[in-house]
């Protein structure tokens, strides 16, 4: 771990130099980008540099314990246990410091609900989370942006695509994706037994076009007019828009808005969204258990969680998590449950890195 440091100091010292070349300075995307690695960086070097501090402090009074005299060798024994203290604290922060940052967590995020199982059930609880996702980045001051939307006659959603706008906001919602199951009661259950449905969530990073570029050639593009629930017209001229990736059969819609451009621009950050997510699980599907396993990224179709209303409790099944604060999930209050998958992936992620099949 220590060469791995002197490393990232070395690299450090350069960047901060690259950060005052002119060349740099005048190539804001290049000064942006470094700027946030010299951020990133400067964390570690920070405790390193305190780490190095501690171990020449150490050193010093170690020779001190040959001193003749008893109050100076009593000195420097208290002195070491201190400091070996701080040695053990300080490589602790270092180990966690080191774990390979996901390089999309700054990033907005681009979500997907649909309902699964249960028929309109399905899709009423397909809206509720909706509604749970959207308070929750509200109340940190995130903008949500509707893409599209697909809904039922009962007030439920098939389908719902949105972005959430805001620092880290990928970060806190990546480990949502997967198939939330609802148990309760519905409205038009007259003998009162409780009705199992499921509703499926796909989180995928913000594409940026500098990071993946689409050649025009390869997507086709249909217009129609767009229609609402039961198929019925909701617009006099063709604004609603189907795009297809002709390499990879990827179809997206987009008819939310009255502007066939609005359409085509939203339609055409989902496809994006979804290319890079395609690359990426191809990329991951090439690599160990293990490594996967560091990336925290639970497959699509497992089963991540229990809504049960009869009980008010909601259940995380990846980590064993169970709050009887059903209510105030729903109305957004997610933060305890995104902060313990937060942990618990971490710690996964720290005992991958320390394990010896990846030393």
């Amino acid at each position: 771990m220590f060469d791995k440091l002197i490393g990232v100091e070395k690299h450090f010292l350069e960047v901060e130099k690259l950060l005052s070349d002119p060349k740099i300075v005048n190539d804001r995307e290049a000064y942006q980008k470094y700027i946030r690695e010299h951020a990133e960086l400067s964390k570690i070097v920070e405790v390193f540099r305190s780490y190095k501090q501690v171990l020449d402090d150490l050193d010093d009074s170690l020779e001190l314990l040959k001193d003749t005299d008893p109050e100076i060798k009593g000195l420097a024994k208290e002195d070491i246990d201190s400091l070996n203290l701080q040695k053990e604290a300080l490589e602790d922060d270092l180990r966690k410091l080191l774990i390979p940052k996901d390089p999309h967590d700054r990033k907005n995020v681009l979500i997907e609900i649909r309902a699964g199982i249960g028929g309109d059930e399905a899709g009423l609880f397909a809206a509720d989370l909706y509604r749970m996702y959207s308070r929750y980045a509200e109340g940190r001051n995130w903008t949500v942006e509707e893409m599209s939307h697909n809904a039922t006659g009962v007030g439920g959603l098939k389908e719902i695509i949105f972005m959430v706008h805001g620092k880290g906001a990928y970060s806190s919602f990546k480990y949502e994706s997967g198939t939330h199951r609802v148990q309760r009661v519905p409205a038009t259950e007259t003998q009162g037994r409780i009705h199992t449905s499921a509703v499926t969530v796909a989180v995928l990073p913000e594409a940026e076009e500098v990071e993946l570029h689409i050649d025009s050639g390869e997507v086709k593009v249909d217009v129609y007019r767009a229609t609402g629930p039961g198929g019925q017209s909701v617009n006099t001229t063709d604004s609603a828009v189907r795009l297809t990736h002709l390499p990879t059969g990827l179809v997206v819609t987009c008819q939310d808005e009255k502007s066939q451009i609005k359409n085509k621009a939203k339609a055409m950050r989902v496809l994006r969204a979804r290319l890079l997510d395609q690359m990426e699980r191809e990329q991951n599907a090439k690599r160990s258990e293990e490594r996967k396993s560091q990336i925290g990224s639970g497959e699509r179709s497992e089963r991540i969680r229990t809504y049960n209303f009869p009980q008010g409790r909601v259940t995380d099944h990846r980590i064993g998590l169970t709050l009887y604060k059903l209510e105030s999930i729903l109305q957004g209050e997610i933060d305890p449950i995104v902060k313990e998958l937060a942990t618990f992936y971490q710690a996964q992620a720290l005992q991958n890195a320390e394990s010896p099949t990846d030393q």
